[in-house]
């Protein structure tokens, strides 16, 4: 396989020689499989058969130790090489593991982490909280014990008081900038103390102590975009190209579902019925399924992605990456980076928030603005209760007017 990206023979011959000269040829049908153009194979093959080399020297044909990876990276003495090396051998690793021998589990120094693990197995066993909400929490928990552990060195969580408890909440919310933080913070230091009493390292219930601070989550008005402009990009991507059709499909499907970031990635070829012209949306927020209608022009779009620019590649995921490896998203960030060159190449001029949610955002907005109830638009949303809903409402000043009191004493 390795003559399909080199030819001359005394390059073949360097290639194979080397502690993983052996694995080259598995190496190259690896990145072919994974659809890695032409040049960027041939540049990870060269830093895998550098690498072979130098190991080469220090264990031969035996298998290669951590140690030996940790070396040959600490040659390099700017970081983007060392990058790249160290990403080429990430691939060598999947495709070769018998080849490398793992290091022995480092001894972990801190001595709070098995509470910290026991406490991310709380609040995922018994609070059932997703993993984003969850390394919040866990972030939370773990700067209250850096505080305690600083303030107090040398003492047991047994002896923790309520006025250790206020004194680390102050110290908390003179850090934060703004209502949100403050509110996570004292959310996260109760949710610790709660497990702390839960799981019998304190005898009281000290998150009684920490004390609400006061955020009012309707005072704000949602970011959103007038629909004109939303639909203005949507009408400025073209079809020319794979790129082009997929990001259409992908912004009139946020757009016309008000699906969220991680719905829209978690959303497989079956869960879109044809006929029916729905997509059943998996995976959700609030841990409940709920189909969304398709509107012929967003169906129309899909089809046309599936038929003409999807990869053929077996994957069940509907929307992949057109970057090697070809492969679903697997975070938040490419489908953001879509939304935002698409509002920006229609003209769109965008704040501090440009994502999927923003057109979550402005799709509610415009159903509010046609006067469609209200829990109809929470079911579509996806909102468990209707008060997260009654944040669009905000939006509707035609309607608010409508309904506005007299003012007294004022001309009727």
């Amino acid at each position: 396989m390795l003559e399909f990206y080199f030819s001359y023979c005394g390059v073949l011959k360097r290639l194979r020689s080397g502690a993983l000269g052996g694995e080259m040829d598995r190496l190259a049908e690896h990145f072919f499989t994974l659809g890695y153009k032409r040049a960027s194979a041939k540049i990870y093959l060269s830093r895998i058969a550098r690498f072979s080399q130098f190991a080469a020297t220090r264990c031969g044909r035996m298998p290669i130790h951590q140690d030996v990876v940790d070396s040959y990276l600490c040659t390099f003495t700017t970081d983007s090489p060392r990058i790249g090396a160290a990403s080429a051998l990430g691939h060598a690793r999947r495709v070769a593991p018998e080849r490398f021998i793992a290091s022995p589990p480092k001894v972990d120094d801190d001595p709070d982490t098995p509470l910290l693990t026991s406490f991310s197995d709380y609040l995922r066993k018994v609070r059932g909280l997703e993993p984003t909400t969850r390394e919040g929490v866990l972030l939370g928990g773990r700067r209250f014990l850096d505080w305690f552990r600083h303030h107090h060195p040398g003492q047991d969580l047994e002896a923790l008081t309520a006025e250790h408890v206020l004194a680390a909440v102050e110290h908390r919310l003179s850090l934060s900038a703004t209502t949100g933080t403050r509110t996570a913070a004292t959310s996260h230091i109760r949710t610790f103390l709660q497990f702390l009493c839960w799981a019998g390292h304190h005898d009281q219930d000290l998150d009684r102590v920490v004390p609400r601070t006061p955020h009012w989550r309707l005072a704000h008005l949602p970011p959103r975009l007038a629909w004109d402009d939303v639909r203005r990009a949507i009408d400025a991507i073209g079809a020319t190209t794979p790129v082009d059709i997929r990001d259409r499909a992908v912004l009139l499907l946020l757009a016309t579902t008000g699906i969220r970031n991680g719905e829209l990635r978690a959303i497989q070829l079956q869960d879109i019925d044809w006929r029916a012209g729905e997509v059943s949306v998996r995976r959700t927020k609030g841990k409940r399924d709920r189909v969304a209608p398709l509107l012929e022009e967003t169906g129309a779009a899909l089809a046309d992605y599936v038929l003409r620019a999807r990869p053929k590649v077996d994957s069940p995921y509907l929307f992949l990456s057109f970057t090697p490896p070809v492969a679903p998203f697997k975070c938040a960030s490419p489908v953001s980076r879509i939304v935002r060159k698409r509002l920006r190449h229609g003209g769109v001029e965008l704040g501090r928030v440009a994502g999927a949610h923003l057109l979550r955002h402005s799709l509610a907005t415009q159903l509010v603005k046609q006067r469609r109830p209200i829990n109809e638009v929470a079911d579509l949303l996806g909102h468990r209760s209707v008060n997260t809903t009654a944040l669009y409402v905000k939006v509707a000043t035609s309607q608010l007017a409508e309904v506005a009191l007299p003012f007294p004493g004022g001309v009727a």
